[in-house]
């Protein structure tokens, strides 16, 4: 139970109790025409064409975006990224919280009301619900009627719709992480193996439930968006309630999709009256601050600016690392029979394993140098090392020194790896070389 100040109390003057968690009441939503709800209509196609075409896209002779966990590579387009290149994953993160916080700030709960995912398969479940069921008063008298063949053949034909698109969204979400072509073709030939049925399976369930059933208690309760958004509001945000009583002012339930807003034009209209009763504006333009006219002027404010700074810095470092990036990773792996061993001709050797990682989508050819105490020597099986695009070769390598030159038990060198055809694809490494 919960109480607040602000509710009202019984007659004898105790305070009435409400319910921490209510059943859901089934929302029949009216059908609204209008700006926003063709903003909404906007997005829902290009987020969809994104997400279902991506896949299909082929870029050199391979899946354009494929997220490989098998062989632990992530290919972007022309970029592949390797499990030690975590830290542009990362850079992303932050990079996609910090838009987040500077969208929210400046307008609201924009990817909530346009562009979350829990929003736009609400939209296209909601949108085949009104062609099959009719309007909201046609679906709210098959809501209250008994069961009857023609109730049974119109939530059947729902459903199978519903659950086409929760299946093909599944389908295309493990599309991302096995080759979707080769995917297609097991689906086709009842070969799929046992994970991606059941990612596919369990995908098109929570899409079907989420957006067919859950609906706004998605946002309400599982989402803890919603929680922490007035955080990053202030009085120079902009923000709109609907979905709600929106004599309540601004509430957590709220996405800010302004589907209010067409609602209350159309009425608008209708009585010959100035639209804007209902209107994405911020508190101090209702407190009487500054007009709307003043809305852009109050974009730029300290909030928002430290925002853009930091996106600005970390987004340039992103790009400048992106750039430079070397198209090849070497990793040292010493003996571990012998840390060091004495050769017939009385030299001191250390035994390593070289991974060379070829990032680059051309094969290259690579020689192997040392340094960090004069007159060491490289011993491998080739004087070159050749390694296929996107190949991963383990060379194991041998380094010999003359003892006199070795100061210490041990003494740090530098091995060198260098693409022969290509001089400035260059990697360094530090290791230890000891002494006996």
């Amino acid at each position: 139970m919960a109480h607040t100040d602000d509710q009202p109390d019984a007659p004898d003057g105790a305070p009435i109790e409400q319910q921490l968690y209510a059943i859901r009441q089934t929302i029949q939503t009216r059908a609204v025409h209008g700006v926003f709800a063709n903003w909404r209509v906007a997005m829902v196609l290009i987020t969809q064409l994104v997400y279902y075409g991506l896949p299909w896209l082929q870029w050199d002779d391979r899946q354009a975006v494929l997220f490989d966990l098998a062989s632990r590579k992530f290919y972007i387009f022309g970029l592949v990224f390797w499990p030690q290149d975590f830290v542009y994953l990362t850079g992303l993160l932050i990079l996609a919280a910090l838009a987040l916080f500077l969208f929210t700030a400046v307008a609201g709960r924009l990817w909530c009301g346009y562009a979350c995912p829990q929003t736009v398969y609400t939209e296209i479940f909601m949108w085949v619900e009104q062609w099959l069921e009719g309007d909201h008063v046609a679906r709210k008298k098959l809501d209250a009627a008994p069961w009857s063949a023609n109730k049974l053949k119109k939530r059947g034909a729902k459903h199978l719709v519903w659950f086409a698109i929760a299946l093909w969204t599944g389908f295309t979400f493990v599309g991302y992480f096995t080759p979707i072509q080769t995917l297609a073709a097991e689906v086709m030939t009842w070969t799929l193996g046992p994970w991606e049925s059941f990612w596919i399976v369990f995908y098109a369930f929570a899409t079907w439930g989420n957006a067919g059933f859950m609906r706004e208690q998605v946002c309400k309760y599982m989402c803890p968006y919603a929680r922490f958004q007035s955080v990053m509001f202030d009085s120079d945000t902009l923000t709109v309630t609907s979905g709600i009583d929106i004599r309540n002012g601004l509430q957590y339930e709220c996405i800010g999709c302004a589907a209010c807003i067409d609602g209350c034009d159309q009425i608008m209209d209708k009585m010959g009256y100035p639209r804007g009763l209902i209107r994405y504006t911020t508190e101090n333009v209702v407190k009487g601050k500054y007009p709307d006219s003043g809305i852009l002027r109050h974009v730029l404010r300290p909030r928002t600016i430290l925002y853009s700074v930091i996106m600005l810095v970390i987004g340039s470092a992103f790009v400048v690392s992106l750039a430079t990036r070397v198209p090849l990773r070497v990793d040292v792996v010493r003996d571990r029979v012998a840390l060091s061993k004495e050769t017939d001709e009385g030299l001191i050797e250390n035994v390593y394993r070289l991974q060379l990682i070829n990032k680059d989508g051309r094969a290259h050819r690579y020689t192997i140098e040392a340094e960090g105490i004069p007159g060491l020597q490289v011993v491998t099986s080739q004087a070159e090392i050749s390694a296929a695009p996107l190949q991963t070769v383990d060379i194991p390598v041998s380094l010999v020194a003359d003892p006199v030159e070795l100061k210490g038990r041990s003494i740090e060198v530098q091995f060198i790896v260098r693409a022969v055809d290509a001089p400035e694809i260059v990697d360094e490494v530090k290791t230890k070389f000891f002494n006996r």
